[in-house]
């Protein structure tokens, strides 16, 4: 027969709870032990740094800029609407980067942060991200919704080159 452990109210009501402080650069921590205590030796300040990946090839388009860079573009454009706590828009970043390197020259490719310019992306019904729009002459020719193998984008965009 397996045996069983139970531990009194009492053990609960004897143990206190030990807050860290806020400022853990500045305070030593120990830690209460059956014989004494474990303090942790005083580190040099953390730094922390956010993962960035490197420079986007895309431009980034704001409501600012929409009319110049995208429907007075001469040349066909390529309009990725992302946000930034959205996961599958990195998949796609990582896939324009690449596009906007290849048809250099042949489209321009940019970004907009659906966050910071709603009413864009509110004009061409974009209800979720990630959404790529190909534009030729000013007008919307191409979408393609969610995130998809690069062939697809790939194929809309030489669909908006050959119109």
């Amino acid at each position: 027969m397996a045996s069983s452990t139970s531990i009194a109210p009492s053990y609960f009501a004897s143990t206190s709870l030990h807050h860290f402080p806020s400022n853990l650069n500045s305070s030593r921590i120990s830690f209460p032990l059956k014989n004494g205590s474990y303090k942790l030796p005083k580190q040099p300040a953390l730094t922390l740094k956010a993962f960035s990946s490197p420079e986007s090839k895309a431009a980034v388009v704001t409501k600012d800029t929409w009319e110049k860079s995208i429907l007075n573009s001469d040349s066909p454009v390529l309009v990725e609407f992302y946000a930034s706590w959205c996961g599958p828009c990195t998949m796609v970043h990582r896939i324009i980067d690449d596009i906007a390197e290849e048809y250099a020259g042949k489209l321009n490719c940019f970004v907009l942060n659906t966050d910071n310019d709603f009413p864009i992306a509110e004009d061409y019904e974009i209800k979720a991200v990630p959404v790529v729009l190909l534009f030729k002459n000013g007008e919307k020719r191409e979408s393609v919704v969610g995130t998809m193998p690069k062939d697809f984008y790939i194929a809309a965009i030489e669909r908006v080159l050959k119109s």
